[in-house]
């Protein structure tokens, strides 16, 4: 993004001052007053803190006459995530940590994490003003609403802080936050600290927004593609949402039924699935497989993302198929290509998947239950490697009947 942008800048003939991109994984910048930084995700840390302050220090000063480009993909909650002031740094990491484990679909956790964040909430445009700002969004959400990609930092927010607190209280978090978050919703509740910014606020009369990427996107490529090899492709207009483990079945289902009148060709899913863990887990961290000093293995956090717990849902539906599995195959992936904290962009699935997890002696119900599919994943060589891609669109599933 950041380096088509400043080709076309230059083509126009135009300056670039100054600018700074944050992304998972450093990269070269493509012009030479544009730093490049790198941030942590999907549980932010140092890098994103210190990528934070950088942001606050490009934004200072900024002129009536000045024109600022923000380029925002799915992640950047947490890439330049940076705690509000009078709150310390762990208790953003464990606010994002809480998050990721409650089974909370995206725009349900960044209606909460831009309300702790330093540029979320339309903070960001707060500070670019009052210059001229664009912001050319990829989405990650599904409706693609700019207020619920990357936390909205140039959007105005349209929750209060009394959503905030119900959702919290309905997902059983409020009393779990650290004694300083909650000291801040209080006081807001209270008007002793202001809301966050709303559509009224004079800033946003100088911000621009345009989606410019979607899944939708990256489903309707797809289906081109396959067309283009001769399939008899079937594109679901209704996104996958909610629990994995339930989507898994569904698409395998849907497979099974083709498989079973008679028909080849693929059917393509998007969206974003979600996995809940039990109250009885540990939050799911992203922490390494191995237990770490003073834990004991069962205290090691589940590991896995909806992706692979997707697949292997899929794969014990295909289990139970009959000669009309055989036939079927699945892949699902995130875009960005990567699936969760662990070393994955997804996972494969086919009606021998089952048995081969069981042959390698591992029980794979047990690790559906648990949510830790990657470990019997990858003993079964079903994954898909991780790799950037260089986007972020939510996930793709890819179902083919031979």
């Amino acid at each position: 993004m950041a380096a088509a942008a400043a080709s076309a800048l230059q083509r126009s003939l135009l300056t670039i001052t100054g600018g700074v991109i944050v992304s998972p994984e450093l990269a070269p910048s493509p012009y030479a007053t544009v730093s490049s930084l790198q941030g942590n995700h999907p549980l932010p840390g140092r890098l994103s803190f210190t990528a934070a302050e950088r942001i606050g220090e490009m934004a200072g000063g900024m002129r009536s006459d000045d024109v600022t480009i923000v380029l925002l993909s799915g992640g950047v909650s947490s890439l330049i995530a940076a705690p509000l002031r009078g709150m310390a740094e762990s208790d953003l990491g464990q606010l994002f940590e809480l998050l990721l484990g409650t089974g909370l679909d995206i725009r349900s956790m960044n209606v909460v994490r831009k309300r702790f964040t330093r540029w979320g909430a339309g903070r960001l445009a707060l500070a670019l003003a009052p210059a001229r700002t664009y912001a050319f969004v990829i989405s990650d959400v599904i409706g693609d609403d700019p207020t619920d990609i990357g936390s909205g930092p140039c959007t105005p927010d349209p929750y209060t802080v009394k959503d905030v607190v119900d959702l919290l209280q309905h997902s059983s978090l409020l009393a779990r936050l650290s004694p300083a978050m909650r000291d801040y919703l209080t006081a807001v509740s209270r008007g002793v600290i202001p809301e966050t910014p709303k559509q009224t606020h004079p800033a946003f009369a100088h911000v621009t927004t345009r989606v410019i990427g979607s899944n939708r996107l990256a489903l309707d490529a797809a289906s081109a593609y396959a067309r283009s090899i001769a399939l008899d492709v079937e594109c679901v207009s209704a996104p996958l949402q909610g629990d994995a483990a339930s989507c898994g079945t569904l698409v395998a289902d849907a497979l099974l039924q083709r498989a079973q009148q008679g028909r080849s060709g693929c059917i393509i899913w998007g969206g974003e699935t979600t996995v809940q863990l039990t109250s009885s887990a540990p939050p799911f961290s992203g922490r390494a497989q191995a237990p770490a000093a003073g834990l004991a293995a069962a205290d090691v956090p589940p590991s896995g993302g909806r992706c692979q717990e997707l697949a292997l849902a899929a794969a014990r539906r295909l289990a139970q198929g009959g000669d009309a599995a055989s036939r079927v195959t699945i892949l699902a992936a995130g875009t960005d290509g990567r699936d969760g904290t662990v070393d994955a962009a997804g996972a494969f699935a086919n009606a021998t998947l089952w048995s081969a997890i069981r042959d390698s002696g591992r029980d794979p119900e047990l690790a559906l239950q648990r949510h830790e599919s990657h470990a019997v994943l990858r003993a079964a060589g079903a994954l898909l490697p991780q790799q950037a891609t260089g986007t972020n669109v939510m996930d793709v599933v890819l179902g083919l009947v031979e």
